[in-house]
């Protein structure tokens, strides 16, 4: 099965090019994919154009081409929905100007066969609660209008409503929407600087969210809390959003909340979602009632966690360590693996990635595309080393760590794997 190169044009028309096959980037390279790490574009997934970005392909002679046409020949891409992991960057040409300053996006490389759009990914979870179908719909205004006319002086809510409308943030829409995961952002600073974050610049690039401006006060954590988990479909509260910092900084004062969550709702998912790197903060939380932690991990090499994560304070054997606590906690605990082509897929943090599961007690991977310039990332972390492809990535972690759940969501607790 062969793709051929798809390139946008600057009225934004998607066209092809039948003599150039598609190429995409793993790591610092360009390779023409297998079959196995491509499929029909998903439902839910979006077109787009990556900025001040030339489309290549390779041509009958098997050397990489510029698309050369009468028109500008831009880098097409598309951007996958939740549940969807991205198994190869486009492959373009950057003009020198514009080097290192794409948003933090996840462009995944598309290509075309058969008359048919198809993209770089592989389904990594159930699609259902996550369809962007569900989110966005026309009757999200009136829903947000009605809680704040309930809660008209909760900061939290106020926070939301311009997570779910500016930024159409899932788990904020969640809360007003009533079901499953929520958001219950509390908390701004953070003991890491990490590459890719999205509301914290540390690489000098345009942010797509603001980071929470306040400190909210206890009633308000609460009632949130309580509102969505005795009233939400599969109900989930999670600490710990795109527009904070991490709130094991803030335990003292979430683990109070927590208590007072629990004893008011009985059912339901307390989560946080954390880099994990405050372990006592961790142990405060899940002795006040957490139910799940999900750990933020690019990589279990200590030099390159580092190079990325740019921890303050603390270092992967904290994180080990809070790994450890929350189990004798019974919390439920995932990774969220920060998943880049030719990256996360290199045999040596394969094998880092299960030394680590198999010395702590894990319980699910999940898989999270890390949105980042490739550029911004090679100038920190070395290339030198091919990786395997996220696909065979995916298999070697079926068969060497078969007790771990792979997927990309936070499962409520109880939730049958």
């Amino acid at each position: 099965m062969m793709f051929y190169t798809l390139y946008a044009n600057d009225r934004g028309e998607l066209l092809d090019d039948p003599g150039l096959q598609m190429l995409g980037g793993s790591g610092g390279k360009w390779v023409t994919p297998d079959p196995a790490e491509m499929m029909p574009l998903p439902e839910g997934a979006s077109l787009v154009t990556v900025p001040q970005q030339r489309a290549v392909g390779l041509d009958g002679y098997g050397k990489p081409k510029l698309v050369s046409n009468e028109e500008a020949a831009w880098t097409a891409a598309a951007l996958l929905p939740q549940g969807f992991t991205r198994t190869l960057i486009p492959a373009g040409v950057e003009i020198e100007d514009y080097a290192g300053k794409l948003p933090l996006l996840g462009y995944t490389a598309i290509g075309f066969h058969d008359g048919q759009v198809y993209a770089a990914a592989l389904q990594a979870d159930e699609h259902r609660k996550w369809h962007p179908d569900n989110f966005n719909t026309e009757d999200l205004p009136l829903k947000i209008r009605e809680f704040r006319k309930k809660y008209p002086g909760n900061q939290i809510y106020a926070q939301l409503e311009r997570c779910a409308t500016e930024y159409s943030c899932f788990t904020a829409q969640n809360i007003f929407y009533r079901r499953w995961e929520g958001g219950i952002p509390t908390t701004n600073v953070c003991n890491a600087r990490c590459l890719g974050c999205i509301s914290e610049d540390h690489i000098g690039v345009l942010l797509p969210q603001v980071r929470l401006s306040f400190h909210p006060e206890l009633e308000e954590v609460c009632g949130v809390g309580v509102e969505h988990l005795t009233k939400a479909e599969d109900g989930i509260i999670s600490f710990g959003q795109g527009c904070e910092g991490d709130p094991v900084l803030n335990a003292e004062f979430l683990s109070g909340a927590i208590r007072r969550i629990r004893a008011a709702a009985g059912a339901g998912t307390i989560n946080m979602n954390t880099n994990a790197g405050h372990a006592e903060g961790v142990k405060k939380m899940c002795a006040a009632g957490l139910d799940s932690i999900r750990i933020s991990i690019f990589s279990c090499l200590k030099h390159n966690y580092n190079k990325y994560h740019n921890p303050r304070g603390y270092d992967l054997k904290e994180v080990a360590e809070s790994v450890k606590i929350a189990k004798e906690y019974g919390c439920f605990i995932a990774l969220n693996l920060l998943t880049f082509p030719g990256f996360t897929d290199r045999e040596s943090e394969i094998e880092a990635l299960l030394t680590f599961v198999r010395k702590n007690p894990v319980d699910m991977i999940q898989f999270r595309n890390l949105n980042i310039d490739p550029s911004q990332l090679w100038r920190r972390i070395d290339i030198s080393e091919e990786g395997i492809g996220i696909v065979n990535l995916v298999n070697v972690l079926e068969t060497e760590a078969p007790h771990l759940r792979l997927g990309s969501y936070t499962p409520p607790v109880g939730q049958k794997i």
